[in-house]
C-alpha cells in the first residue's frame, strides 16, 4: 500500500478484501522480519504479532488516510513494536504456562497423613516413663536388638526385655486412646 489515501478509498464495503490483501502483500514480509528480531526469532509469536498489526492497520486505514499519511509502514512498525512489548510484559507478569506436562508427575505426594502419624506416635511416646522411652528409642528408632540395647544402656538382658514388653504395651494403650488402632 503506497499511500494512506488508497487505504481511505478501500474502506468501502466492496473493497475490504482488497484492502486486507494489499496491506498483507505490501507490509507483511517487512513487518515479519522486524518482529522476528523483537521476539528473538520465535516465528509463531512474530506471525501472531504481524497478523494483529495488519488487522489494526485495516481497522484504522480510513483514519490514517484522512490524516494524510504517505505510508502506513511507520505506523504499522510502531504498532507491531508496541504489541511485542505488551506481550512481553504480560508474559513476564504471570507464571509460565506448562503445556503438555503431566501434572500427576509434577505434583508432590501428600505427606500429611504421615506427618500426623509421627506426631501422634511422638505424643503417645511422651506418656511413657523415661526408661521405657529410652528402650523403644534404642530398639525401634535406632534399630538395635534387645541385647544390643541392653548393652548400650548397661542393663541386664532380662530387664531390657521386660522394658521393651511394657513399653510396647504402654505405647499401644496410649495410641488407642488417641484413636489409633491396628
Amino acid at each position: 500500500m503506497t499511500s494512506g489515501l488508497t487505504a481511505g478509498r478501500h474502506r468501502g464495503e466492496g473493497n475490504e478484501d482488497a484492502l486486507v490483501r494489499e496491506l498483507y502483500e505490501e507490509h507483511a514480509a517487512p513487518l515479519l522480519r522486524f518482529v522476528l528480531q523483537l521476539v528473538a526469532g520465535d516465528r509463531q509469536r512474530a506471525e501472531d504479532i504481524v497478523q494483529e498489526t495488519l488487522l489494526r492497520g485495516w481497522r484504522n486505514a480510513h483514519r490514517l488516510g484522512a490524516q494524510g499519511q504517505v505510508s502506513l509502514r511507520p505506523w504499522l512498525v510502531t504498532v507491531a513494536r508496541r504489541i511485542a512489548i505488551d506481550e512481553h510484559r504480560s508474559q513476564s507478569a504471570r507464571p509460565a504456562e506448562a503445556y503438555g506436562v503431566d501434572l500427576e508427575n509434577v505434583s508432590e505426594p501428600d505427606e500429611s497423613d504421615q506427618v500426623l502419624r509421627r506426631m501422634t506416635v511422638a505424643d503417645a511416646l511422651r506418656t511413657l516413663s523415661p526408661p521405657h522411652q529410652e528402650m523403644l528409642l534404642e530398639t525401634y528408632f535406632k534399630g538395635r536388638t534387645v541385647a544390643e540395647a541392653a548393652e548400650a544402656l548397661g542393663l541386664p538382658l532380662g530387664t531390657a526385655k521386660s522394658r521393651v514388653y511394657y513399653a510396647l504395651r504402654g505405647l499401644r494403650s496410649a495410641l488407642e486412646k488417641r484413636g489409633v488402632t491396628g
